[in-house]
């Protein structure tokens, strides 16, 4: 695993070591969840919560912050937050993030009928409760992992006599009956397990064409090349420069490009101005202000 995922910080978190290596992971894990307050507090000025989200951020234990950083990582933007606080159903195709996000000292298995697919026995459904997610619920799914925030934590089962929170769990899912929307901590979200949230997707799957599909494709794809060539630069240049003769090109369309492609965490943000001071951002920056200042004194005066 990776030294700097939060994850580390978090399962190293009450452990003896020496003083500098364990004051470095306290200072990462609180720039981390320093971060995802910030994204609390942006999405809390653009979208309509339930009063005390910002309050509840302020006290975001390392378990929540790990778990929207690995949302994050895998191409969550800050709009989007909005549904997974409100109780979006997220699927993530990382298998991996099922593990990892059990934690031994909050972590506790739970009963869902999320995906009743999946062998339980062998996978069963773990719940976590914070200040933020309240009761965060994940399972697995076939090729990945599945994560939902509930408003009321239950835990039914025919050997417990039901609880207060379990009838008021009850009552959610009445609502969610009426309404067709989960019911999360902090709102409702139209995200439901029909309709989920999917995040960095596994699209690289081989599949076959038949010899007459793939000549139409072929074809189709000369053609746009073909286009692109007299549109994109004058005609005289285009044909002094030919592209590259590619024999497959229906084989190039099942190629991923390396990394997370998307278009970053602001990608479908609105833009808005505002003269309100954020405390997070003016921390950042007061970190990063003895350096800026030194970097213009060093190039004043220079022609």
């Amino acid at each position: 695993m990776d030294p700097k995922h939060p994850l580390t910080f978090a399962k190293h978190a009450g452990r003896s070591g020496a003083p500098g290596s364990r004051g470095a992971r306290d200072r990462r894990a609180d720039a981390v969840r320093r971060r995802v307050r910030l994204m609390i507090e942006i999405t809390a000025r653009a979208g309509e919560y339930r009063k005390g989200l910002v309050e509840a951020a302020e006290r975001l234990s390392p378990e929540e912050a790990v778990i929207v950083t690995d949302l994050e990582r895998n191409g969550l933007q800050v709009p989007q937050l909005h549904d997974v606080l409100c109780g979006g159903h997220v699927l993530v195709d990382d298998p991996d993030l099922y593990e990892q996000w059990k934690f031994a000292k909050v972590s506790h298995t739970r009963l869902s009928s999320h995906h009743h697919d999946i062998d339980k026995k062998r996978y069963p459904d773990i719940g976590m409760r914070g200040q933020v997610v309240r009761e965060k619920l994940h399972g697995r799914t076939r090729q990945g992992t599945w994560v939902q925030l509930e408003k009321t934590p239950a835990a039914l089962g025919a050997s417990r006599i039901p609880s207060v929170s379990d009838l008021r769990h009850l009552m959610d899912y009445v609502v969610y009956r009426v309404t067709r929307s989960n019911v999360g901590p902090w709102g409702l979200s139209r995200m439901t397990e029909r309709r989920p949230m999917y995040l960095s997707p596994n699209l690289a799957l081989p599949t076959s064409l038949t010899p007459p599909v793939a000549r139409a494709l072929t074809q189709a794809l000369r053609r746009i090349e073909q286009d692109d060539d007299v549109t994109a630069v004058s005609k005289d240049l285009a044909a002094r420069f030919p592209p590259p003769d590619r024999q497959d090109l229906a084989g190039e369309l099942g190629r991923t490009l390396p990394g997370r492609s998307g278009r970053g965490l602001f990608g479908n943000s609105d833009v808005w101005v505002t003269e309100t001071p954020s405390g997070s951002a003016a921390a950042v920056l007061r970190e990063h202000r003895p350096a800026a200042l030194a970097e213009i004194l060093r190039t004043k005066g220079t022609p």
